[in-house]
């Protein structure tokens, strides 16, 4: 949907105000599993999921400082295969929101390998919060990963192993896993403000400001994900949300 007075966007950059076309009462209400449910992008997906009546399940490491309501929090440790099992077992839908730093730093694609055959075998759909570096800022372009000279070499690691799971592991996986790889903008995290502003837009895998990256809030990259997930009208493809 076009915000009034937008001019029309090309195909790879597309605006949308948040504005359900169905009652809540309609909608189809999805069981979740967010993986990493209260780091900084899966406690936002979180939110934004249960607030529109999804049945949510969050498996993190720790215990978030302030719950959500009508979420079942999980503690357990992401490389343990069993934990993740547990967790997936009965979901529609499966989120993995890592990220190769940490404890996870050395086990990341491992990980997220097993989430993705665990939700292959339970026949839910994988939603995997990406990272900007692997877009591109023109079609038929270079990804930006190619070039990291303008990151700081101890992030190299983290970078790459974020976007081997577009690039190698995800189309690598059977045919039989619907997935979404979801990168955000650029200036995407913690260290970020950002308010909610009801709306983002949506790219595919060329970036939606290749010119310096842009940004959006977690708040806003939360709506559109759990809108992507409600359309389910990406099937194994990358798409990016910017403001």
């Amino acid at each position: 949907m076009l915000a009034a007075g937008a001019s029309p966007p090309g195909p790879a950059d597309l605006l949308r105000v948040h504005a359900p076309s169905v009652s809540k009462e309609d909608s189809l209400v999805s069981r979740i599993t967010v993986v990493g449910g209260t780091g900084y992008a899966g406690s936002a997906i979180v939110q934004e999921a249960a607030a529109r009546g999804h049945h949510l399940t969050a498996l993190s490491r720790s215990a978030p400082e302030a719950p959500t309501s009508n979420v079942t929090y999980v503690q357990g440790d992401a490389t343990d295969e069993a934990v993740l099992l547990s967790a997936i077992q009965g979901a529609d839908v499966v989120v993995a929101a890592l990220a190769a730093r940490g404890p996870l730093a050395g086990s990341f694609r491992d990980t997220n390998r097993t989430i993705a055959r665990l939700a292959d075998a339970a026949g839910a759909r994988l939603f995997v919060v990406g990272g900007y570096s692997s877009l591109r800022p023109a079609p038929g372009a270079d990804r930006f990963v190619t070039d990291l000279s303008n990151h700081p070499a101890e992030l190299h690691p983290e970078i790459l192993a974020g976007a081997a799971l577009i690039l190698e592991d995800l189309p690598a996986t059977p045919e039989t896993l619907d997935w979404t790889f979801v990168s955000p903008a650029q200036a995407f995290g913690s260290w970020v403000t950002g308010e909610r502003l009801g709306r983002y837009r949506l790219g595919d895998e060329v970036a939606v400001q290749p010119e310096d990256g842009g940004a959006i809030s977690a708040a806003d990259y939360a709506l559109g994900f759990v809108d992507l997930i409600e359309h389910d009208d990406h099937h194994r493809a990358q798409v990016n949300l910017g403001h």
